[in-house]
């Protein structure tokens, strides 16, 4: 069976991303690309360390992420803006991009269309599942996004690749959730630039 599944890369302290994110930095204030170093050891000549990992998190059907994941704009879109990834993005499937601002449909290389979703996030999920069809829907980020599904009881495994390194402030993860119970699925893995956690999320049924 499809499930619902989030991978987020983390600090020891729980942020994905420092404070004051912009074009210039977009994941903050001093964090450059500390938090995802492992994912240019995977990239640059040493693949099998995390193969499992990235296979894992690309086999989506399709994916959701919210405005501020996919621009560092807040207000009225910049339609010169397709974003962070170049003409043909890594998702190669639908992609439905969380807004309070309506824009077109946006294709690009490779399989990867953005569709933008004004009517919330159990919206985007019905148009992200329909369109997965038997494969995985996966919350892309950024951490209010992800938050918001979770405090919705929408996510069924959340894949943890926590960073060896405290940022003290910024966007946190987990914050506001409910009442959830997370169950270790599998043994850890990872190198000295990243450990792989993997949780089966328990929502809570108060009596």
């Amino acid at each position: 069976m499809s499930k619902v599944t989030c991978d987020m890369a983390m600090s020891l302290d729980g942020f994905v991303a420092g404070p004051n994110q912009s074009l210039d930095q977009p994941f903050g204030d001093g964090v450059g690309d500390r938090l995802h170093q492992w994912l240019h050891q995977w990239m640059l000549g040493e693949p099998e360390r995390h193969a499992a990992v990235i296979e894992g998190i690309t086999a989506a059907g399709a994916f959701i992420m919210g405005r501020n994941m996919f621009s560092p704009g807040r207000g009225a879109w910049d339609l010169d803006w397709n974003g962070w990834w170049g003409d043909e993005p890594p998702y190669h499937a639908p992609v439905f991009v969380l807004t309070h601002h309506p824009r077109d449909p946006l294709t690009m290389k490779g399989g990867t269309t953005f569709t933008f979703v004004t009517d919330g996030i159990e919206a985007a999920m019905a148009r992200a599942r329909e369109a997965a069809g038997d494969r995985d829907v996966a919350i892309a980020g950024g951490a209010e996004t992800v938050n918001q599904y979770l405090a919705a009881g929408l996510i069924d495994e959340l894949r943890l690749h926590v960073a060896p390194m405290i940022l003290g402030r910024g966007e946190r993860l987990l914050h506001n959730v409910g009442d959830i119970t997370l169950e270790p699925v599998g043994d850890p893995s990872g190198t000295s630039l990243v450990t792989h956690l993997t949780y089966r999320v328990i929502r809570e049924v108060k009596p």
